[in-house]
């Protein structure tokens, strides 16, 4: 396929996709006649609908609820996008039938701050506990959101588990100190499979994120890069990634957190001092409060636990559709899609 014909193709699937879900299901010989399918969140127009208050969504084994932000190349969010302005291929086929399409605002939070407390980054490490006491202060509602912080050198050191306490968690940043060497793949790994898959927090619709702020040097871990990066995945996590390193050039560390975000759906920032790691927060919070939603059914799905690769493109080319990059199939009915790993959802 020619990748520049590829954004018209995507998008013709992608209307077929709706076409057939606005399209009431026609009787099998031999069969009870089935139900219309589930019409998308959206007016005739295709305008999209704003969902401030966050409904449960109740989905199906063999749904997928996809969550995906959408910037333009300077990395400002884009609003009021229309379900016709995206096209998706699942496993390189169109949806059996698209569910809803709606933008998301203000759900509630679920944050993991993970903090590296390793010799490497001793110079540097005050600016690390303000700036993140500063993300606390200006961005965690206590009333909705929830929030942990986990210090990390050789092994992982949680110091304020899930709570709304400001004072709690701002506490729990200033009772870490620097030293050791890094294993932030471990971490990783632990705050996902052991705090973001914590299924005793409840099953209400949250935004999951964790915040790392590391220079990314990892010398101490146990697991590989591949491995934490799969945690995320299946604990449906997206890793934002603030680098420490201010110096001009890119090193082995900055490339592993900038994977850590691709791979997960999110974003990694080179702040050039301590002063611009304040905007960097700003706009994770603002992508974070302000994202599309968007659920849908796979052709020929089965339960057999493959990964389904995920092609989400916006037909508008002044505009970055950021997204996971595909899910895990359940292995029986009644378990639930695994949504996996993702990036820049847009051809080089």
């Amino acid at each position: 396929m020619i990748w520049k014909n590829l954004p018209l193709v995507l998008a013709a699937a992608f209307a077929a996709a709706v076409s057939s879900a606005q399209q009431p299901a026609k009787a099998k010989t031999g069969s009870p006649a089935q139900a219309p399918a589930s019409q998308p969140a959206s007016d005739p127009a295709g305008n999209v609908q704003t969902d401030v208050n966050a409904p449960t969504i109740n989905l199906g084994v063999n749904e997928v609820d996809l969550i995906f932000t959408v910037t333009d190349r300077h990395g400002h969010y884009i609003p009021n996008l229309k379900q016709s302005d995206f096209a998706l291929l699942d496993n390189q086929r169109a949806p059996a039938r698209i569910d809803s399409f709606h933008q998301q605002i203000n759900l509630p939070l679920r944050v993991g701050f993970l903090i590296d407390t390793s010799t490497s980054i001793r110079s540097r490490f005050k600016f690390e506990q303000q700036s993140a006491i500063n993300f606390l202060l200006d961005i965690i509602k206590p009333r909705s959101d929830r929030a942990f912080v986990m210090g990390f050198d050789v092994t992982p050191n949680v110091t304020a588990n899930w709570t709304n306490d400001i004072d709690s968690l701002e506490q729990g940043i200033n009772e870490l100190s620097p030293g050791g060497g890094t294993a932030l793949y471990d971490a990783l790994y632990t705050a996902c499979r052991y705090k973001m898959m914590d299924v005793s927090r409840g099953q209400e619709p949250v935004r999951k994120a964790i915040i790392l702020i590391s220079d990314g040097d990892d010398d101490q871990s146990r697991v590989y890069e591949d491995e934490a990066i799969k945690e995320c995945q299946r604990a449906e996590t997206i890793v934002y990634s603030v680098s420490t390193n201010w110096t001009p050039s890119r090193g082995p560390g900055d490339k592993v957190m900038a994977q850590l975000a691709e791979q997960t759906g999110g974003r990694v920032f080179f702040p050039p001092s301590v002063d611009a790691m304040s905007s960097s927060f700003l706009d994770i919070e603002q992508e974070l409060r302000s994202q599309y939603a968007l659920t849908y059914t796979p052709a020929d799905f089965k339960y057999d636990g493959s990964f389904h690769s995920i092609y989400l493109y916006c037909t508008d080319r002044r505009y970055i559709a950021r997204t996971k990059a595909g899910y895990f199939a359940p292995t029986q009915v009644g378990e639930k899609t695994m949504v996996g790993p993702g990036g820049q959802a847009s051809p080089n």
